[in-house]
């Protein structure tokens, strides 16, 4: 356990390090960071390889107990299979975004604060991996939140990056209502918030408390993992510095909901409705999300539509009843899609522009950029032998065999996920082919002499291209993955859905390719005019929510200031007012004029003279 917590503590020392001395010293951080995250992956890598080679690795480190009236909350951390081949990747994406960031950020003001946030939130990230207590995992859960909101807007001069991290924050934060009470009802039931206790007492959890505990955890997991209808923040996070959409798109904030739900997975299980009702929100988001990413023009918000599909992809494989299948296609896309955002990363810095209409031919100037990220897009697409075709084949392997012989969800849920991940495999062929060929084809578009950035930037990418292109092979063993994960189901590659997949993922690519050599260098989904805006703007998913939700709440928010100006200030200040002119008035009558006040005592007595004798 003395890794476990050397991989916690070590990026969170780094933290604590540079925002001591980022004003003093605003590049003296730049190696603690690097150091910290060294540190995390190296401890996170000895996990993973011994999870690889012990089918039982399971151990525990209890610190103390927190007395809350009820359930205490257990300071606990706890490692298996599953929680150190997750670690690593985060350890890995962390590692490479800190070593990418010093050249992509060099000579940044704020770069300091930057590289602490960086470090704070994969501490972060690792105790919410290692957690053994839900109140523990909720706060490194939160942490995450907070830290995402400082990067996204870490270009706080412009008014995307402040806008785009507001929404990340309160999109999520929506979720997390949700999650807290979900918290809640699992303790509830189960007498403790120890996951593994949990976890344990889940087979006796009547099937009514198990869906709503189920269905409150859900939106927790939705917002996080930017799923319909919590997902229209990731799109508008792309407005942070690129490491940073590497670092929250790989393996860490966007895939610790899936994480949580294998965690808990014993839970879920027992609520079949849950089930189905992830099945149908992973179907409408991989398919929806992979049509947006067709028609943008910025290539950050193509590969964050990727993200949400491909977290779609993950989800279908929980809900369908194979953890080992949506764990393998998690760890697969931490690899690929760190590549592809850091790949993407180097493309904008070269060029200058986020706008694939006015990149073209850089093929030639970017030789090793076009290379890995040509890797990374196969993966992406699940182009065999790259490690997304095994992994995403695991998934749909999984929903036939829901489909056809009724796992823990109904059949008709197996069905959807599979015909739906099929069809989105041909839309994320499309999309994927015409980034490629508006990127790297054609006749150079940009008036920057495009050219391969410094080493810092390179080596991360080639490094993370090996596990893009070679991570799938474990997949060839269906058991492997199952019995060192220690969780349900089998990452097998079925025959049938191969042969779909690859028959779709080509006629989706050839669909694009033969647009292109139509009109060379022109936009391939042009065609598509007449859906283009639909697609743009990604069904008007968010200005449905600016009517519905946001114009009403600040014509409320308005009303209430109205409110508070006109009546509640105007009293209060009314009532100031009445008594100021009141003491003016009595003021008058302390003149200091003693003639006046023997004049009004006189008055006084003739008056009390009067009624006296008046009233006798």
């Amino acid at each position: 356990m003395t890794l476990v917590v050397g991989a916690v503590l070590a990026p969170f020392l780094a933290a604590l390090v540079g925002l001591a001395l980022g004003k003093r010293s605003p590049r003296s951080p730049v190696p603690v960071a690097v150091s910290g995250a060294a540190v995390a992956l190296v401890a996170t890598a000895v996990l993973a390889v011994r999870a690889s080679t012990d089918t039982a690795l399971s151990d525990g480190l209890h610190v103390g107990r927190v007395p809350t009236g009820t359930f205490p909350i257990g300071i606990d951390l706890h490692v298996d299979g599953l929680a150190a081949l997750v670690s690593c990747a985060v350890g890995v994406v962390a590692f490479a975004v800190q070593v990418y960031s010093t050249a992509y950020l060099k000579g940044d003001p704020r770069y300091s604060s930057y590289a602490a946030f960086v470090s704070l939130f994969t501490s972060a990230m690792l105790l919410v991996v290692f957690a053994d207590d839900l109140m523990v995992l909720l706060v490194g859960w939160e942490v995450m939140g907070v830290c995402s909101y400082f990067l996204i807007g870490h270009h706080w001069e412009q008014e995307d990056a402040r806008a785009g991290a507001v929404k990340a924050f309160v999109v999520t934060r929506i979720g997390d209502v949700g999650f807290l009470f979900g918290i809640f009802t699992v303790a509830h039931a189960a007498g403790t918030f120890s996951i593994s206790t949990v976890d344990a007492r889940a087979s006796g959890l009547s099937t009514t408390t198990a869906t709503v505990a189920t269905l409150l955890l859900l939106c927790g997991v939705v917002g996080k993992s930017a799923q319909f209808p919590l997902h229209t923040w990731l799109p508008d996070a792309m407005a942070g510095p690129t490491p940073i959409s590497a670092l929250i798109h790989a393996a860490t904030m966007v895939a610790a909901g899936i994480y949580l739900v294998a965690r808990l997975y014993p839970v879920f299980l027992a609520a079949p409705a849950t089930l189905a009702v992830m099945a149908v929100i992973a179907s409408v988001t991989m398919l929806g999300a992979a049509l947006a990413g067709l028609a943008q023009d910025d290539i950050k918000r193509v590969l964050a539509y990727s993200t949400v599909s491909q977290l779609a992809y993950m989800l279908a494989g929980l809900a369908v009843g194979s953890a080992a299948a949506a764990g393998f296609h998690l760890l697969t896309h931490a690899a690929f899609k760190a590549l592809l955002f850091l790949a993407a990363g180097s493309v904008i810095h070269a060029v200058g522009t986020n706008l694939m209409p006015d990149m073209g031919g850089l093929r030639r100037p970017m030789p090793l950029t076009f290379a890995t990220m040509t890797i990374g897009l196969g993966a992406l697409v699940g182009v065999p032998p790259l490690s997304g075709f095994f992994s995403k084949e695991a998934v749909l392997g999984a929903a036939e065999d829901a489909a056809r012989h009724h796992g823990p969800v109904a059949s008709w849920a197996g069905w959807l996920v599979l015909v739906t991940g099929i069809v989105t495999v041909a839309v994320t062929a499309a999309y994927v082919t015409r980034m490629w060929l508006l990127t790297f084809f054609g006749a150079p578009r940009s008036p920057v002499a495009a050219h391969e950035p410094s080493r810092a930037m390179t080596w991360p990418l080639v490094g993370l291209a090996v596990p893009a292109a070679a991570l799938g092979l474990v997949g060839l063993d269906a058991g492997w993955l199952g019995e060192h994960l220690g969780v349900p189901g089998e990452a097998h590659v079925g025959l049938l859905t191969s042969v779909l997949s690859v028959l779709f993922a080509a006629a989706g690519a050839g669909v694009v390719v033969l647009a292109w050599r139509r009109e060379p260098g022109v936009d391939p989904t042009l065609v598509l005019a007449r859906w283009r805006g639909v697609l743009v703007d990604a069904f008007y998913v968010d200005s449905f929510y600016d009517r519905v939700a946001v114009r009403p709440t600040r014509a409320l928010a308005r009303a209430v200031g109205l409110v508070d100006t006109g009546v509640v200030d105007a009293a209060a200040v009314g009532s100031g007012t009445s008594a100021t002119r009141l003491a003016g008035v009595l003021r008058r009558a302390q003149a200091g004029n003693v003639q006046a006040y023997l004049t009004g005592l006189l008055a006084g007595v003739v008056l009390l003279t009067v009624g006296l004798v008046t009233l006798t």
